[in-house]
């Protein structure tokens, strides 16, 4: 359950900030792609520093720990597109 939430969170948060800084964007699909992985990251580091409910959202689905997930993974996800944009950039120039 916690993967799926991570990589739907990630994917959404990915392409939220590829249209919200159109000079970000990787197109849709990698959006997507760079989304899922900053996602999943995200989730992760949440998890060992203690903040989300990766670990504990299978014994106990909790709305807080759900949400904790999905703020989480979006973030990580939209963090994660402007890291490979930046990169992006810098190689184009």
């Amino acid at each position: 359950m916690e993967w799926i939430i991570q990589i739907v969170s990630g994917a959404v948060g990915g392409n939220i900030a590829g249209k919200a800084m159109q000079n970000f964007s990787l197109g849709p699909i990698l959006n997507s792609l760079v989304g899922i992985i900053g996602g999943g990251l995200g989730g992760q580091i949440l998890s060992m520093v203690g903040l989300g409910g990766v670990g504990d959202i299978a014994s106990s689905p909790d709305i807080a720990n759900i949400l904790t997930d999905v703020a989480g993974s979006g973030v990580g996800g939209a963090v994660l597109l402007v890291v490979v944009g930046l990169i992006k950039k810098a190689f184009s120039k």
